[in-house]
């Protein structure tokens, strides 16, 4: 299987957008073991990481939540604050102290609506964050849950 990289603010989006969007973001400091949220809870905002490590995971009935991908410096943390109806499709927490900018999701649409070049842009990063974390979630709960052997098949 073919690994790509979670798709960077700083290689996704161009210069002027990327200032554009750091003048709303503002510092964040997290503890370790902090939830930065729950799974189905309100979308409001999002974060880009500086420092530290963040956990997404998945509710899994009758289990322990799965553990779906490990984020890092310059990595997305949300993107369900971009699609209605703008709740979390999975959960987060810090796994070291980690310290964040941190977006209104609402200042962000709203910005991206005044600027449909932005808008698109933004809209292109997050789609490609997107579908990185899917193919991530995909072969994790596999390597969790699946059959020995079945990820070559589904």
């Amino acid at each position: 299987m073919i690994t790509t990289p979670t798709p960077s603010m700083l290689r996704a989006l161009p210069a002027e957008h990327r200032h554009r969007l750091m003048r709303l973001g503002r510092e964040v400091s997290f503890p370790q073991g902090a939830r930065l949220f729950e799974e189905g809870s309100l979308a409001d905002r999002f974060w880009i990481i500086r420092t530290g490590t963040v956990e997404l995971d998945m509710h899994v009935p009758g289990r322990r939540a799965a553990v779906i991908e490990t984020l890092h410096h310059n990595e997305l943390v949300g993107w369900s604050w971009l699609f209605t109806p703008h709740v979390w499709h999975l959960g987060a927490a810090t796994t070291t102290p980690v310290r964040t900018y941190e977006f209104d999701a609402t200042a962000v649409r709203l910005m991206c609506q005044d600027d449909p070049a932005m808008g698109s842009a933004i809209a292109q990063w997050v789609g490609d964050v997107l579908a990185h974390r899917l193919r991530s979630a995909r072969t994790r709960l596999l390597d969790l849950y699946a059959p020995y052997g079945a990820g070559g098949n589904v």
